[in-house]
């Protein structure tokens, strides 16, 4: 784990840092052999005041019928350091699943964020964040757009559609518009760090399994989620 920065920081201090630590994220693969891959998801009790962090990781590949073996798990709370801002979601859920991993003993070669990668305005969502701190593979997988512009997925599990914004260099694409699963809304797809937009894709669609979400984060998502919980 590289210790990149301090965590208390003002809202105009932290977009600063977002600015320069894109700088730093990696958008080509770098990745070894991989036999653990890791969901994390993050989900809020007490109406907020408590982040709850969830870490599972899975054996890669999965068996013949496509069912994957979770190897661990981890769940850590803590009392949330940031308020809700948009575009500094990261903040607010990062060093929870870092004390999260933390407490893991099996290293996961590739991990999976529901949450945004480079998919952010200032290139650096909490997949992306995570990547640079955790040093490893890191793909987000959002429910929902967070900024660019795309068209409508074709309607079959599979079908993409790229998600593109303007850059300091005109325009470019920024991740990919999924139909993960036919008849229900797409997820959007990008890379973290240390992968390529090619890969990412590649990765989600090969951990798709019934339902919408892949199935390292729908694990995850389900460890995280409790009813006493208020959802980001």
């Amino acid at each position: 784990m590289i210790e990149l920065h301090d965590w208390n920081l003002s809202p105009t201090e932290a977009i600063a840092l977002q600015r320069r630590l894109a700088g730093r994220v990696e958008r080509e693969d770098r990745l070894e052999a991989v036999s653990r891959i890791a969901g994390v998801d993050i989900g809020f009790e007490q109406g907020g005041e408590i982040t709850r962090a969830a870490v599972v990781v899975l054996a890669w590949p999965p068996t013949g019928e496509g069912a994957f073996e979770v190897v661990e798990q981890s769940l850590h709370r803590e009392p949330t350091r940031m308020p809700y801002v948009p575009g500094l979601l990261s903040f607010r859920e990062v060093p929870a699943a870092l004390a999260a991993f933390e407490r893991l003993v099996t290293r996961p070669q590739l991990v999976m964020v529901d949450g945004q990668g480079i998919a952010h305005p200032r290139r650096l969502g909490v997949a992306s964040h995570l990547g640079l701190w955790l040093d490893l593979p890191t793909i987000g997988v959002a429910k929902k757009r967070l900024c660019g512009r795309h068209d409508e997925p074709g309607p079959e599990r599979g079908d993409g559609t790229p998600l593109v914004d303007k850059g300091p260099d005109g325009e470019e694409t920024i991740g990919t518009v999924l139909r993960s699963r036919r008849g229900v809304k797409p997820v959007f797809v990008s890379p973290g760090h240390r992968l390529s937009l090619a890969s990412a894709l590649d990765w989600t669609l090969a951990c798709l399994g019934r339902t919408k979400l892949p199935e390292p984060t729908r694990l995850a998502d389900r460890l995280a989620s409790r009813r006493d919980q208020t959802r980001r």
